[in-house]
């Protein structure tokens, strides 16, 4: 049995875990990131891997980080959460604990994770992951591996252009799926539709003190959940959205799975339901054909682990 380190950086927590080669987590640690310091951030990392392999055999470590990660997995080219620019971190941590390392996205690290012993672990070719979050992010396996692009920074999906001259997104453009399919536009749809029609959002205006902008991702879920139907509508927006742009990867690069993940597939079906419906929809005039499943992620928090761990067994 090999066993490997995961480290999975993000704003506000950094989490390392010791993987076993059936992606078995057997020791955890975590701590918070100081976003804004670079050598405390980095410090961090070390601090985190030098815990987990005291009194271990272990052979390598993968660090997923939020970010955009150069072709040679080495250097951290910029985290927008995060002070990094041009960051070589992959020598700093390899340098402070004699381990070989490798650096990834956290999006990358997290659709592995999930191809190698998550939700896709029976597709042997081929898988898109979107993960929605606060931002959408993700990951494409083509045969069998993860595809990164000329330059490392392939699968940004979330900004895939969906709507000419819509939302601003942080990246700049405008109209990006990430404005329409991530847990931020879910709290922006609940919120509008709060604001305009109040005597049909009374669930969730009293979980938000009465105060549409108060309204959060948990509160639009809990208030979905309990029948409010402007939280509920909320979630719809998402998944059409959402489904639609799968129906575009399905289209594109008929993968054999499709999978859902981050923070806000935890809803389950409020959003897998109108995904799904929205997906088959778009891909109507393809029923005869066959076409991937949609299918919820299944590590949660330690897909990003257990995915920065398996690519380090890779090196």
């Amino acid at each position: 049995m090999t066993l490997t380190i995961g480290v999975d950086v993000g704003g506000t927590k950094v989490a390392g875990g010791v993987v076993d080669d059936t992606g078995t987590v057997l020791a955890q640690t975590r701590r918070d990131t100081p976003a804004d310091d670079v050598a405390k951030t980095r410090d961090v990392i070390i601090d985190v891997v030098t815990e987990l392999a005291t009194g271990r055999q272990v052979e390598a470590v993968g660090i997923g980080a939020a970010g955009w990660i150069d072709a040679s997995r080495s250097t951290v080219l910029f985290a927008p959460n995060l002070a990094w620019r041009d960051e070589p971190l992959r020598a700093y941590v390899g340098n402070a604990t004699g381990l070989p390392v490798i650096v990834e996205n956290d999006g990358n690290v997290a659709a592995w994770a999930e191809f190698r012993y998550g939700a896709a672990r029976d597709a042997d070719d081929s898988m898109v992951m979107f993960t929605i979050g606060t931002g959408v992010g993700g990951g494409i396996v083509l045969g069998g591996e993860l595809v990164r692009g000329a330059h490392g920074i392939a699968a940004e999906l979330g900004h895939m252009l969906t709507v000419p001259d819509g939302h601003l997104c942080g990246c700049g453009r405008l109209g990006c799926i990430e404005q329409y399919a991530s847990g931020s536009a879910l709290v922006r749809f609940a919120r509008a539709a709060a604001r305009q029609e109040p005597h049909r959002a009374t669930l969730l205006l009293e979980l938000a003190g009465g105060v549409a902008e108060a309204i959060t991702g948990p509160m639009v879920t809990a208030a979905a959940q309990r029948g409010d139907t402007v939280s509920a509508e909320a979630f719809a927006q998402v998944g059409r959205w959402l489904g639609t742009s799968l129906a575009d990867m399905a289209q594109i690069l008929d993968p054999q799975v499709l999978v859902v993940g981050g923070g806000v597939v935890d809803a389950g079906d409020l959003l897998l339901g109108p995904t799904r419906q929205s997906f088959a929809e778009a891909l109507a005039q393809r029923r005869r054909l066959p076409v991937a499943e949609v299918r919820p992620a299944e590590l949660g928090n330690t897909a990003g682990v257990i995915g920065a761990a398996d690519l380090a067994r890779r090196i």
